[in-house]
């Protein structure tokens, strides 16, 4: 087998299992394959990623479970999939559940492998991958095809949406959505404009868009609460004229679908902007708009509700109002004037 192939042809394979001591015993079993050269530098993900970056790794096999932390797999196979495209990776599974195969299979893997399965299977597993085939059994499969005939227009690759940002991916698409430049956001979080464009294509490919302006549109639309960046839109009015035009379209089109958080989103910054007189009636209008869908979807509520129920939640809505003393403004100029005849009505409605 050393004679038939170089050994600079060989198949460098990168081994991380999910301890020291077990990294090393497969490596050293794969180690008896001649036609792999494998290296083995550790069994958490900074070491993955460290290593994958100074080595030139053709394959990657690694444990779902790193760092203590179940399918930890997946986060590193994201980054790698920006930062080293051209790796191609197989996880060890110690389930074959149907949907940590699914996480395996967006995470960019290209073999689903079962601990039970041999080390001979392995070897034949990473020159299969290596060459460019997928290694998967007919159920793990069966499970990807379901998926995709499932959910055809879905194109983030997990339900949680943005919560798969890291914080810093989040700093940069929130100040994406302040219309900040890649020159702007560098200088603000002290990186290059090159680190940047890294994560910006980190953030594509982990939410399964390909432009900044599908990006934006993501944010107003699969936002959840905790990482909503309404507060960004609504709260910070000196950035509000920065919006340009394709970020006035993004709100637009998710308010057109009847998402109020867009609406408000977008009543806001017509309101901030006011580039012409018609900006405040667009923002009155979406403000407008916006209050009947709250209210639609209070009396939704309601309608669920026992008066035991009711009356505990105005009790608290009003105690909050008592203590804070504060109302949201529907503009970032009115919040000491009375509230118009619209608010008053959603209010009590």
């Amino acid at each position: 087998m050393e004679s038939q192939r170089a050994r600079g042809d060989r198949i460098r394979v990168l081994v991380a299992d999910n301890s020291r001591i077990h990294t090393q015993l497969l490596a050293d079993a794969l180690k008896k394959d001649h036609e792999l050269e494998v290296i083995s530098e550790g069994s958490d993900s900074a070491s993955v990623i460290a290593t994958a970056a100074a080595q030139k790794v053709d394959v990657l096999v690694i444990s779902s479970h790193l760092d203590a932390e179940a399918h930890r797999a997946f986060e590193v196979l994201r980054e790698l999939r920006a930062s080293q495209p051209q790796i191609r990776a197989v996880v060890l599974m110690d389930s074959s559940k149907r949907d940590f195969i699914l996480q395996a299979f967006r995470a960019g893997a290209r073999g689903i492998f079962s601990r039970h399965e041999s080390v001979e299977s392995l070897c034949k597993c990473v020159r299969s991958v290596h060459e460019g085939q997928i290694w998967a059994n007919s159920l793990q499969m069966s499970f990807a095809v379901e998926a995709l005939a499932s959910s055809p227009t879905v194109r983030a690759v997990d339900a949680n949406g943005l919560d798969l940002l890291s914080k810093r991916e989040m700093q940069v698409v929130s100040s994406l959505a302040e219309g900040l430049s890649n020159r702007e956001i560098a200088e603000r979080l002290g990186l290059s404009q090159h680190t940047i464009k890294n994560y910006l294509f980190r953030v594509f490919d982990k939410l399964g868009v390909s432009s900044r302006v599908e990006l934006l549109f993501m944010t107003l639309s699969q936002a959840s609460p905790a990482q909503s960046l309404l507060p960004t839109l609504l709260g910070n009015p000196a950035t509000g004229g920065r919006h340009d035009e394709a970020t006035l379209a993004i709100c637009r089109k998710a308010a057109e679908q009847g998402l109020p958080t867009a609406q408000l989103a977008l009543a806001q910054l017509y309101s901030a902007r006011r580039a012409s007189p018609k900006d405040l009636v667009f923002a009155y209008m979406w403000f407008l708009i916006a209050s009947e869908q709250i209210t639609r979807a209070k009396d939704h509520v309601n309608k669920s509700m026992t008066m035991q129920q009711l009356l505990e939640a105005e009790q608290r809505a009003a105690e909050w109002m008592r203590n804070t003393r504060k109302i949201p403004p529907t503009s970032i100029e009115d919040s000491d004037e009375p509230q118009p005849r619209w608010e008053k009505g959603a209010s009590t409605a």
